[in-house]
């Protein structure tokens, strides 16, 4: 074979294996850093890009993942690789023993999500990421749960997520990182302190149930008592009711009967002479009355008289001449 064919043919795939390698193509929310002869020169976005072989290089980042064994125990796992993604990523941190501020000692594990912002200060301003982040979660976690107690800890989930999210992401701003959220997943405390807490909650709801009892049975007894109270005054003003109604019966009564007298008075005035003595006639009345009512007992054998016999028979007489008179 000619030489100059082959020279060419040498050419021509040397050109073609440079150009396939100066030709880089990014997936969407991924980038790279293209350093050129050692210093940063740009960074690549999206899509079809060309560097200079030889003289560009992609800059190597190292980059944490979580894989399961065959136990189905998670391994963290640390990979280099040249490009950087730029989703949001989530760690599961392991967990960890932390002690709170009345010296209990409990485990606690994470989860951080975060984002890159900035590619270049991410892989200039820190030499492992993923493991400086992994390191200052930590470290910010027991200084937070540090200032607590172990009560406060576990009821305020809200407040160490918000304390652990301020402080990392101030801490990351300077690497180019967001930190969006933290949660903890789970807080253990010792056996021995999570069974006085359960013994400590049983007896606290024992207690709530007690009051609760007795707040129920004053609360009865108050009414009992308020419902007997509204009776009795109840009745006592229907007492009183009745009996102003019956007192003032028996002063109608009285007043008619009264009148009736008045007028069987004057009637009987009338009735006789005007010059006989109605009062008399009345008296002798009255005594004939009581005689008829003191004999009037059908297994009365007994006639009674009144001491004074002699003013019956002179009544009798009085009416007598009062008769013939008329």
């Amino acid at each position: 074979m000619n030489p100059v064919i082959v020279i060419l043919i040498l050419v021509a795939l040397f050109v073609v294996v440079f150009a396939a390698a100066g030709i880089r193509i990014v997936q969407q929310s991924q980038t790279m850093i293209i350093e050129r002869l050692g210093k940063y020169h740009r960074t690549l976005t999206s899509g079809f890009n060309i560097i200079i072989p030889l003289f560009d290089r992609p800059r190597q980042i190292t980059w944490r993942y979580v894989r399961e064994d065959y136990d189905g125990r998670s391994l963290v796992v640390f990979k280099t690789k040249d490009r950087i993604d730029l989703r949001e990523t989530v760690y599961d941190f392991p967990r960890q023993n932390v002690i709170t501020k009345d010296n209990v000692g409990t485990e606690i594990n994470a989860l951080l999500y975060f984002q890159i912002m900035d590619p270049v200060k991410a892989v200039y301003e820190i030499e492992n990421l993923p493991n400086a982040i992994e390191k200052l979660t930590q470290t910010t976690l027991r200084n937070v749960i540090g200032e607590m107690d172990l009560d406060d800890s576990l009821s305020s989930r809200d407040t160490i997520n918000s304390k652990l999210r301020i402080i990392l992401d101030d801490a990351t701003n300077k690497w180019g990182v967001k930190v969006n959220r933290v949660e903890l997943q789970d807080i253990n405390p010792p056996k021995d302190i999570r069974d006085a807490m359960e013994k400590q909650m049983r007896a606290e709801r024992d207690r709530r149930a007690k009051i609760l009892e007795a707040e129920g049975l004053k609360q009865a007894q108050i009414l009992e008592a308020q419902g007997y109270k509204e009776s009795q005054i109840s009745r006592a003003e229907g007492e009183k009711k009745s009996a102003i109604l019956r007192a003032e019966g028996e002063a109608e009564s009285r007043i008619k009967v009264a009148q009736a007298e008045a007028e069987a008075v004057h009637k009987i005035k009338d009735a006789v002479a005007k010059d006989g003595d109605p009062i008399q006639y009345m008296v002798a009345i009255k005594y004939i009355e009581t005689l008829q009512n003191m004999v009037s007992g059908e297994d009365t054998k007994t006639v009674y008289m009144p001491y004074e016999a002699t003013g019956v028979l002179s009544a009798i007489g009085g009416i007598k001449e009062l008769l013939q008179q008329k």
